[in-house]
């Protein structure tokens, strides 16, 4: 059996995996580097257009991140844009797109929570504009009034205009590839089709098993979202995991937003509040969501993954302890609850128009229609020593040449950042060179 050999083989198709792809390919010296999918195109699962709210996460607007965490965001959102303002104009206008966003308050507690928000990140976010009801009619007229009268609310919002704020992140994944590719002088395969069944240690490789033939690598990255952890558990690392799969719907109104307007999160709720987004994939329409909704599957809309599901569960006390613990919350149980409501045919969008009119009140049930097979699944990990659920990406690397990444939101806007942080421990172990200022002029400006 031929063995194909490696510097480094990455595992998944993503925007993870081939963000990590260009990564090696443009700034080490690594001479060989494999991508193994196991499906027949790139970004297929959570990359994929219609998986997710298409969103460059920059920190400004999302009410769930402190001062901290939006300054790590937008370092890693300007790699990204960095990267697409760098293609030629024809391929960056199909990858990354301009809106304007903004982040809406309603009524006075709201309001108030904008404007004090709005003190605190200014510094760091200079083109952060404080709306009140009558400046976000001029960018939003659908979201400030009803006909021709103001909504009765006191509204305040936070807004940037001219900025890029969308992404196609299947496109952005085929942009890395090719720009791979691109690199002279380079063994840079990718074999899509390529299921990996088992992953082993062997002397200072790592065996690579899959239905399509065996890989050998120095250093193996995993970049398959819950499928990660079930490959870590097969070889013992990560047991002290169990996986809760968050699935996301969305539903489709006419085009009643010219930009992207986020809510103000509910502090006691692990989960993304409501928003409504341009999508770029589908002309003339505004998108609303995510809801929310705990599904036993690791890929939405593939039931072949729950079997996987059940394999990474490790349904024991300490993950029974940490439902009970998001259960015993009434926000959180009554949240649960309604999102299960929508699912359910002629229930849901009667339930759901009542959310999106707090941001587009003069809608009206025959706007709004289910949007029938978009949405995804982020695989959101209960630690089992702390008891307790984790938020945002997750990565097991247990030092021996393979790391493990599971990349929930904002794991697309982050994947040159996560990308980077594997780089740097691939060449700590192999003792590779990094070209860190040719990286910081490209990703950085520096």
């Amino acid at each position: 059996m031929t063995v194909k050999s490696y510097d480094v083989l990455i595992v998944g198709g993503g925007v993870s995996g081939t963000a990590l792809l260009y990564e090696l390919a443009r700034y080490t010296d690594l001479g060989r580097i494999g991508l193994v999918e196991k499906y027949s195109d790139f970004a297929t699962v959570n990359s994929k257009g219609t998986n997710n709210s298409q969103t460059i996460h920059c920190g400004d607007i999302e009410t769930n991140y402190t001062l901290e965490k939006a300054v790590k965001v937008k370092r890693t959102a300007s790699m990204l844009v960095n990267f697409a303002k760098a293609l030629p104009p024809e391929e960056r206008d199909g990858i990354i797109f301009k809106y304007p966003k903004m982040v809406l308050g309603v009524g006075e507690k709201e309001s108030q929570f904008i404007r004090d928000r709005f003190k605190v990140f200014r510094e760091h976010y200079p083109e952060m504009q404080l709306l009140d009801k009558e400046g976000i009619a001029e960018i939003e007229p659908a979201v400030a009034k009803m006909g021709d009268e103001y909504r009765p609310e006191e509204l305040a919002a936070i807004a940037i205009t001219d900025e890029y704020t969308a992404v196609d992140y299947k496109a952005l994944s085929v942009a890395f590839v090719k720009q791979a590719k691109e690199v002279q002088g380079k063994t840079i395969d990718v074999d899509l089709n390529t299921q990996v069944k088992n992953i082993e240690k062997s002397g200072d490789l790592h065996r690579v098993v899959t239905d399509n033939g065996v890989y050998e690598a120095k250093f193996v990255v995993v970049c398959a979202g819950g499928h990660s952890l079930l490959l870590a558990q097969q070889m013992g690392y990560g047991l002290n995991f169990s996986c809760l799969p968050m699935a996301g719907s969305f539903y489709f109104t006419p085009r009643v937003l010219n930009g992207k307007v986020y809510t103000v999160q509910n502090d006691k709720l692990p989960f993304a509040a409501i928003h409504g987004d341009p999508d770029v994939l589908v002309e003339g329409k505004t998108r609303f969501g995510p809801t929310a909704l705990i599904l036993p599957m690791l890929e939405r809309y593939n039931p072949r993954t729950i079997p996987e599901f059940f394999k990474v569960l490790k349904l024991d006390g300490a993950v029974f302890k940490v439902f009970w613990d998001l259960f015993k919350v009434k926000d959180i149980r009554n949240y649960i609850f309604k999102n299960f409501l929508f699912e359910i045919p002629w229930v849901r969008r009667r339930l759901f128009l009542k959310d999106a009119r707090k941001i587009v009140p003069s809608l009206q049930l025959s706007d709004v229609t289910f949007a029938s097979g978009f949405g995804g699944i982020r695989p959101q990990l209960i630690d089992k020593t702390n008891k307790e659920l984790m938020l945002g990406e997750a990565r097991i690397n247990p030092g021996t040449g393979i790391i493990f990444n599971m990349t929930p939101s904002p794991g697309g806007t982050s994947c040159l950042g996560n990308a980077e942080n594997d780089l740097r421990e691939i060449v700590r172990h192999l003792g590779c060179q990094f070209d860190e200022a040719a990286f910081n002029a490209d990703m950085h400006n520096e």
